[in-house]
Parts: structure tokens; sequence; C-alpha cells
């Protein structure tokens, strides 16, 4: 086993893979803490279809479709932030139309794109094995902008989780730092775009989140915990993905389903 895996470190792809499963986890152990306990995944979902748009785009205009994603997620992010804040109309529907009309722009400008688009679906779907060194550099540039944000509004992020009617009347401007989050959110869509697929985002964002919340209080903890659990899945997913020849995102994600289930029968028996 233990040589197989040497062997494997010795290609490219595989390498990169890895580094790619560590740095999405690090995002998502960071910022899927935060959509759990303000139970924003809707959100998060809508912003990873949404930025399907921005794939289209960046076909359309020959540029890497991952530069495209971000600024199609984050124009989607702070639009859904703004009517969750703002709006008195059902934000679900809302963001429901933007989900939509996102996808559909990207299907579009896709359409309108001459040439054969061979990797069109690995964003559907995810495909880690196939990320290159720019889009590693995108996703490390992206994980320092996200540990910055954070680590610079901490407090403040934590004030609008948990009490923000408080938080408000401390004058803490609640609106312009759940646009900050969000915003953050939609980077990280990005990065996990590449390595499980935009259709299965959410279930990596927040699968190891919910596991650590379970057994953890305090917040750090709970990020950290969330950070090792997405880097244990990510490789794991990535071994069994090798070995029986299958989807190396879908993978990922049973690993973390399954490891999900195991912490809830835990948790039970606690």
């Amino acid at each position: 086993m233990l040589e197989t895996v040497r062997e494997l470190l010795q290609f490219d792809f595989m390498r990169n893979a890895l580094f790619a499963g560590i740095l999405v986890s690090i995002a998502c152990g960071i910022i899927g803490t935060f959509v759990v306990i303000n139970r924003i995944v809707f959100i998060s979902g809508g912003i990873a279809h949404a930025a399907y748009g921005g794939i289209g785009l960046g076909y359309f205009l020959k540029i890497n479709p991952i530069i495209g994603a971000i600024f199609f997620a984050l124009l989607s992010a702070l639009g859904m932030g703004l009517v969750v804040r703002k709006t008195e109309q059902r934000a679900d529907s809302l963001i429901g139309v933007m989900w939509a009309v996102g996808m559909a722009i990207g299907i579009i400008l896709i359409d309108l794109t001459p040439g054969y688009k061979a990797d069109l679906m690995s964003y559907l779907f995810g495909s880690i094995l196939t990320v290159s060194q720019e889009n590693l550099l995108i996703m490390l540039v992206l994980d320092v902008i996200i540990i910055l944000v954070v680590s610079l509004f901490y407090k403040e992020f934590l004030a609008i989780s948990f009490d923000p009617t408080f938080a408000i009347t401390r004058n803490v401007p609640v609106d312009s730092l759940y646009l900050l989050l969000v915003g953050a959110i939609a980077l990280t869509v990005v990065m996990v775009m590449q390595v499980v697929g935009l259709i299965l985002v959410i279930a990596l964002l927040t699968i190891p989140a919910a596991i650590a919340g379970q057994f953890l209080k305090d917040i750090k903890y709970i990020m950290v915990a969330s950070i090792i659990l997405g880097m244990l899945f990510t490789t794991l997913g990535l071994l069994f993905s090798y070995f029986f020849n299958i989807t190396s995102g879908a993978t990922i994600i049973l690993v973390s389903g399954v490891a999900y289930l195991i912490s809830l029968g835990i948790k039970t028996l606690l």
C-alpha cells in the first residue's frame, strides 16, 4: 500500500491533486464553518451554480474559465447577499432565479463559443486529477485572501453569526460584513468546483464542518478539525478513486458522506 502511494507521488498530476485537496480543505474548513453556523447552505449552492455563468464567460472570452468563475461567483454572491439582507420577498425564490439565470448564461455563452470544449464536464462534476499548476496558484492566492479576511474580521463574523441584532446595537456594520462573508464563500466555491464540481460543492463545503460541530463548541477548534477532516477525505477519496478506477470527485464526497453517517452514530451513542 505504502509502496503504491510512493509510486503515485512520482506523477505530477497526483501531486497537484493532493496539493489541491489540501488548499481546498483549508478554505472549506474556515468558510464551511461559517456556512454551517449561519445556516446559509442554500446560498452557497446558489453561488456555485450561478458561477457556471463565469465558466461560459471564460470560454467565450478565451481566458482561464476559473477567472470568469471568480467574477461571476462574487457578483452572484453580492446579489444574493443583498437579497437576503434587504428584500422582504422570499429570499429562496429570488436566489433560485439567480441560480438558474447564472447557469443559463453559462450554457448560452458556451454554445456561442466556437470549437470543442474538452474539459467542460469537469466543472460540473470535478476533475481534481487535471488541476494545473496555474490553477493551484490561483487556489493558493484565494486561500491567502480567505485567511486574511477571516483573521481581520473574526470577531465581527462571530457577532453577526450568533446575534446580529446585538451586533447592530453595537454599531457593527452587519450588512457590509455579511456581504464580505458571502464574498469569501464565493471564492471558496470556485476552489471546490475544481475538485468535486459545482454539483457536489455543498457537500465538501459543509460536511467536515458539520462533523466537527457535533463534537466541538469552540469555532476555532471546529475550523481546525474541519480542515484536517477535509484533507483526510480528499486524500482517501483520491486513493480509492485510483485503486477502483472510479470518479475522484464523487469518491471524495462518498467518503465524506460515510464519515458523516458514522459521526452521527457515534454522537448518538455518546
